[in-house]
């Protein structure tokens, strides 16, 4: 692994450049370009320059080719690479606080996770990484994830017995997976597709624009919308490059990605409808199982941090974030408090 990031360093030279007067912040992630978030980055990218007059730029590499989210991260924690895209689950290992956001069945509903995204409870998780040398500038929406499958369809936990799930490489992602019955197992995005057609998995799970772009739909004819998680992505600059800019740079790179996060909710709305049309038009059976079969078997992951102070407190300020009667009856939520 060491020796992947010493040749990664020596290839990006630094994560933040200059030429002349214009300085330059490199930007890794691991999404296809045809991805909506990868959309909203080049729509970062052009508000910077513009905000700038040129004088501050992101060069983006998208499609790993800098690395898997995790060695990103590390490049990052060196101030080789300025800026990444994770998902949040990923950075568990990093800062703690970002387990809450893997917790299943969180959030009410789309506005639910919005407004706790958008709000204090969001800022402060964001901020948590700011210690491993990663500060978060903003989430972009990943809608909800569900489980996709090669040779059976999931209508309930007992039907993930005896599967291999895909998970990303978080504890919480992997003990909710084996809660449910499958047998978690983390795989590198960008391994995936083969690890399906070879047999190594018998699924994934993951949000429709992602099974779509990433063409798993190709293999896996199942696609369950249990919607067990609503894990947004994470985008992070390294606190080192972060800590060269002067305050009105910075100013600039925050403003330019709150409207590309504000952009790219547009962006994933659509991409959504998309990918669940074009996924039904190549044959993919789309199934809308009973969730409450689901957060029974989850339950007790909860209850697993009420003696982590720091993690319980984010689970009550989120569960309080919007009072019910704004957004409706709630008498439904799936986990409540009690």
């Amino acid at each position: 692994m060491m020796g992947r990031i010493a040749i990664l360093v020596l290839l990006i030279s630094a994560g933040c450049a200059q030429t002349g007067t214009v300085e330059v912040i490199k930007l890794g992630h691991g999404l296809d370009t045809n991805h909506p978030v990868h959309h909203a980055m080049v729509f970062m990218q052009e508000r910077l320059d513009s905000l700038s007059g040129g004088t501050l730029q992101i060069q983006i590499y998208p499609s790993q080719q800098l690395g898997t989210e995790r060695q990103l991260l590390e490049l990052l924690q060196l101030g080789s690479l300025g800026m990444t895209k994770v998902a949040s689950a990923v950075l568990e290992g990093f800062a703690p606080e970002y387990k809450v956001l893997s917790l299943p069945y969180l959030f009410r509903n789309e506005a639910h996770r919005y407004d706790v995204l958008g709000g204090v409870v969001g800022r402060k998780i964001l901020l948590s990484s700011e210690q491993y040398w990663l500060r978060g500038l903003t989430y972009y929406d990943a809608g909800s994830r569900s489980f996709y499958t090669k040779d059976r369809p999931i209508y309930s936990p007992s039907d993930l017995e005896g599967l291999k799930i895909r998970t990303l490489e978080s504890t919480t992602q992997v003990k909710m997976v084996n809660s449910l019955g499958g047998s978690a197992t983390p795989i590198a995005w960008g391994e995936l597709y083969t690890a399906l057609q070879q047999g190594v998995v018998d699924g994934a799970e993951n949000n429709p624009p992602s099974f779509y772009t990433s063409r798993h739909y190709e293999v896996c004819k199942y696609y369950s919308l249990d919607e067990h998680t609503g894990l947004p992505d994470v985008l992070l600059i390294s606190t080192i490059i972060w800590e060269r800019l002067n305050p009105q740079q910075q100013s600039w790179v925050q403003q330019a990605a709150d409207e590309s996060a504000k952009h790219q909710k547009k962006l994933w709305k659509a991409a959504t409808d998309e990918a669940l049309q074009k996924v039904q038009e190549a044959g993919v059976e789309v199934i809308y199982p009973d969730k409450t079969l689901f957060t029974e078997r989850v339950l007790h992951l909860y209850d697993e941090y009420q003696d982590t102070p720091e993690i319980f407190t984010l689970i009550e300020q989120i569960r309080a974030t919007v009072p019910c009667d704004s957004l409706g009856d709630c008498s439904n939520d799936s986990l409540s408090s009690e």
